[in-house]
């Protein structure tokens, strides 16, 4: 798939993974709408980063969680640049039973309306662009907390409301890639343990001791967290080279979801 001029809405851009993806998007030649909520004290280097790009973007501030807001948010897109090819579904909050402890009603509910309600209402009020488009993309972004719950080394970082939103995103995964044939391709990207989402430049990280951190890098067959050109570079794919791929799931983990199982040495036998 040819992306140059092609226009692109990435969710929580304000840094770390959403902006490693805008920025190769906008190295791509893609115009980039990119959202952002928090983190206000990373807007200025955001601002330099795509400045140097010399690609034309836009820098929208919207809380996703005001579902009455989001049409507002496609709107602007399609103002500025007439069009919308390309929905990368970043956005999520939660995990972490190290940082927010025992569960209160508050972040339970901000978990799952972070991580699954606001993935609905923009997929939803971005799909007929997206279908105008006539070759569109959506990536939804989860977490393997949607495969391994709060379980083994992950019961340190994932909490089960924030396990059970990322299980929901794949079952939106699969219907969506229906409402979407043939004009729009709908795929997932479920991340593992990453430098910038439960690794090491977070601070839930920095509140395990070094034992933990040792049994969540040991279970994972690669024996390191993920980064962002890792993301990157699968984001690219899905993008530009998986025409025929909608509806899949890409489990970006380094191994983490089967590394708990040991694989025993052949046995002589008896014959």
């Amino acid at each position: 798939m040819e992306i140059k001029n092609k226009v692109a809405l990435v969710l929580g851009a304000v840094k770390g993974i959403g902006k490693g993806i805008g920025l190769a998007l906008a190295n791509e030649g893609v115009k980039v709408a990119l959202n952002y909520f928090d983190w206000e004290e990373s807007i200025d280097e955001l601002k330099q980063d795509f400045a140097e790009t010399d690609v034309e973007h836009l820098i929208i501030k919207t809380n996703l969680l005001e579902t009455e807001k989001v049409q507002g948010l496609i709107r602007k897109v399609i103002d500025r640049f007439g069009r919308l090819d390309i929905l990368i579904n970043n956005i999520e909050r939660g995990g972490w039973p190290v940082v927010h402890g025992k569960y209160m009603q508050e972040q339970w509910d901000l978990e799952m309306a972070t991580t699954l309600r606001a993935k609905w209402w923009v997929f939803d009020s971005a799909l007929p662009y997206l279908k105008a488009s006539e070759n569109g993309v959506v990536i939804n972004f989860s977490s393997i907390a949607g495969i391994t719950g709060r379980s083994g080394p992950a019961s340190l970082i994932f909490n089960d409301g924030y396990a059970a939103a990322n299980r929901g995103i794949s079952l939106l995964t699969e219907t969506w890639a229906r409402i979407g044939a043939p004009q729009v391709r709908v795929n997932e990207i479920m991340l593992g343990i990453f430098e910038t989402r439960h690794g090491e430049k977070t601070r839930g990280w920095e509140l395990l001791d070094q034992e933990q951190r040792k049994s969540l890098i040991n279970h994972t067959l690669l024996e390191r967290t993920g980064t962002i050109e890792d993301v990157v570079n699968a984001v690219l794919f899905v993008v530009k080279d998986a025409p025929f791929m909608t509806g899949s799931i890409i489990k970006l983990d380094g191994g983490y979801t089967l590394g708990g199982e040991t694989v025993q040495p052949m046995p002589e036998g008896i014959v």
